[in-house]
């Protein structure tokens, strides 16, 4: 159960990263930035890249560390 809950976070992480660059309706749904930000906009969006590098650290740190 942990390698799926690591492994979702690494996929979670990646989406964040792709969520900076793209505009897509999937990517706009999982923006971090939309979530706690009440007028999330286009300078917002770079905190997606930061926190996406971390959670997607943190996953794949998870995983190999096992």
């Amino acid at each position: 159960m942990d390698i799926l809950v690591n492994a979702g976070a690494v996929a979670y992480g990646v989406t964040l990263v792709v969520a900076t660059f793209v505009r897509h309706p999937l990517t706009e749904a999982m923006r971090i930035d939309a979530l706690f930000i009440p007028q999330a906009s286009e300078r917002t969006r770079p905190l997606n890249l930061l926190m996406g590098v971390a959670i997607a650290g943190y996953g794949a740190w998870s995983l190999l560390s096992r």
